[in-house]
């Protein structure tokens, strides 16, 4: 069984979980409503790069 052979200082602890934080993720403007939206991700309007993909709830035909 591993033991250590002397105590880790809060500094080298820090150290260790520099990376370990969460990143916000990136966000995108769509030019056609200037929403907001992740990238590479449809915007809640249903557009992806300017152009209509999806029908949203309030647009689709009945």
């Amino acid at each position: 069984m591993a033991v250590q052979k002397s105590r880790r200082t809060p500094s080298t602890r820090g150290m260790r979980r520099v990376h370990d934080r969460l990143e916000k993720p990136a966000v995108s403007v769509e030019p056609t409503t200037g929403e907001t939206h992740r990238r590479h991700h449809v915007s809640p309007d249903g557009y992806y790069r300017g152009k209509k993909v999806i029908d949203t709830a309030e647009e689709a035909p009945e």
